[in-house]
């Protein structure tokens, strides 16, 4: 099967997807169903849909009543238009099925360390984990349930600031209100010179995070 790749800068400029967003290389929806049940008969019409396009997302059903989906082209490792075609199809599905779209309900973790050698730490994080390595840097739970974790090298020691950090990407368009929020929460912003790819905040205790998009990447 042939694919062609979308970017992010094209699915911005593409119509009927409001109710999905771009996180980490895929498209992301929630879908709030009137009960637990109805979110369940939603997933199974979301399934089949899947079946009939040989095109399978991550389906998951959460209480009371949500079924968030994320999609992405599994032999590519992007997003492609096999991918859109199918979020333009789910969103008629729910609406068929009176499900409320919450788009900025999408959100992708990511566990980050800092390192001086990535090679030595790597496979330890990847046994006490159980994940598989993916790449030079990544590791990624096989189950698909897990946060990926990845390792930043370093070319020197880091001893003033924690090697930890948690990268949150959120939707652009609520990436300044997360910001503000933490700010309110007693946080500070480190540095902003990536805006608007991340920005990096902290804790009072200095404890790291930084607040992701797919803008300016």
């Amino acid at each position: 099967m042939q694919y062609t790749t979308v970017t992010p800068e094209e699915l911005e400029a593409l119509d009927g997807l409001d109710e999905w967003r771009h996180l980490l290389g895929a498209l992301h929806a929630t879908f709030r169903a009137r009960s637990f049940p109805a979110a369940a008969e939603l997933a199974v019409a979301f399934a089949d849909a899947a079946e009939r396009a040989v095109h399978h997302p991550d389906l998951e059903i959460r209480y009371p009543g949500r079924v968030h989906v994320v999609l992405t082209t599994h032999e590519t490792g992007g997003l492609t238009t096999a991918d859109v075609d199918l979020a333009r199809e789910y969103g008629a599905i729910a609406a068929e099925a009176g499900a409320t779209a919450e788009p900025h309900a999408a959100e992708a973790i990511e566990i980050a360390l800092d390192t001086m050698d990535v090679d030595a730490i790597r496979p330890f994080w990847a046994a006490v984990l159980d994940y598989r390595e993916e790449g030079e840097v990544n590791l990624v739970d096989p189950r698909r349930a897990g946060p990926p974790m990845w390792f930043q090298q370093m070319d020197e020691p880091r001893t003033e600031r924690g090697r930890f950090h948690i990268d949150i990407t959120v939707p652009h368009d609520i990436a300044e209100q997360r910001i503000a929020a933490a700010l309110a929460a007693g946080g500070r912003i480190v540095s902003d010179a990536h805006a608007r790819s991340w920005w990096v905040l902290a804790d009072a205790d200095g404890n790291e995070a930084c607040i992701c998009t797919w803008q300016d990447r």
